[in-house]
C-alpha cells in the first residue's frame, strides 16, 4: 500500500512544498497540542450532536458535517490563521492570485458503518476550464481523533496530481492518511482523495479547512 510522508512543524516550508508538489499531500504531525485538541473536540461536540447526517453517498449517510466553524470555534480560528498553514497556502496559491481566501471550515464526523467516499479531485468544483498548471486550492484535514485505516482515515493517491485525468488508481496506489489526533493532512486540489470507510465501533472526527484562489 502507498504511504504519505510525515513531517514536523519545524520542517522547512520549502521542504513541505516540495513534498506536496511530488505527492500532492503531506502530513504535519502534532500541529495542535493535546490540550488544544481536546478543547477542539469539546467545542465541536454540541454542534455535531445537533446536526443531521448526510443525504447522499458523497456527503455520507452515516457522516455528520458542521460548517461555519470560524464563528463557532476558537481552535478553528487559531488553525485558520496558523502562520505555517498561511505560508504554505500563500506559497502554493499566491503565484496564481494576489489573494488567498479561506473558503470552507467543516467538521466531518464519520460514524461506524459508513462506506468509502468516492475518490475525487477538489478542483472538479471549478469545472474543466482552468488549466492543470494552475492550482485552484489547498485542502487541509485536522485530526481531532486518531485517524486509522480502519476508522475512515482520508484516502489519498500520492502522485496522482500529475496523472492524466482519466487514469484510475489501483488499490496499492491508495494511501490512508493515518495520523494521531492533533496532526494535519495538507493536500492540493488536484490530488485524488476521499474519505475512508469506518469499520470500527468509534467515530472518526476531523475538520476541513480549504484555502482557494
Amino acid at each position: 500500500m502507498a504511504e504519505l510522508q510525515h513531517v514536523t512543524t519545524d520542517t522547512k516550508t520549502q521542504t513541505v512544498l516540495d513534498i506536496i508538489d511530488r505527492d500532492g499531500a503531506v502530513i504535519i504531525d502534532s500541529i495542535l497540542s493535546p490540550a488544544d485538541t481536546r478543547l477542539f473536540a469539546d467545542e465541536l461536540a454540541p454542534l455535531l450532536k445537533a446536526a443531521s447526517t448526510g443525504t447522499d453517498s458523497f456527503s455520507g449517510f452515516a457522516t455528520t458535517r458542521v460548517g461555519a466553524l470560524i464563528a463557532r470555534s476558537s481552535i478553528c480560528r487559531y488553525l485558520a490563521t496558523h502562520p505555517k498553514l498561511l505560508t504554505i497556502a500563500d506559497s502554493l496559491l499566491g503565484k496564481f492570485s494576489p489573494t488567498v481566501q479561506l473558503s470552507l471550515t467543516q467538521a466531518v464526523n464519520i460514524s461506524p458503518g459508513e462506506g468509502a467516499q468516492i475518490l475525487h479531485r477538489d478542483r472538479g468544483l471549478w469545472g474543466g476550464h482552468i488549466p492543470r498548471r494552475i492550482e485552484t486550492q489547498l485542502g487541509t484535514m485536522i485530526a481531532v481523533t486518531d485517524f486509522t485505516h480502519e476508522n475512515g482515515a482520508t484516502r489519498v493517491v500520492p502522485g496522482s496530481a500529475h496523472w492524466d485525468a482519466a487514469r484510475e488508481p489501483k488499490p496499492l496506489e491508495i494511501a490512508s492518511a493515518e495520523m494521531k489526533a492533533g496532526s494535519i493532512l495538507i493536500y492540493n486540489g488536484t490530488v485524488i482523495h476521499g474519505g475512508g470507510p469506518n469499520a470500527t465501533d468509534n467515530p472518526r472526527l476531523g475538520v476541513l479547512l480549504h484555502y482557494t484562489l
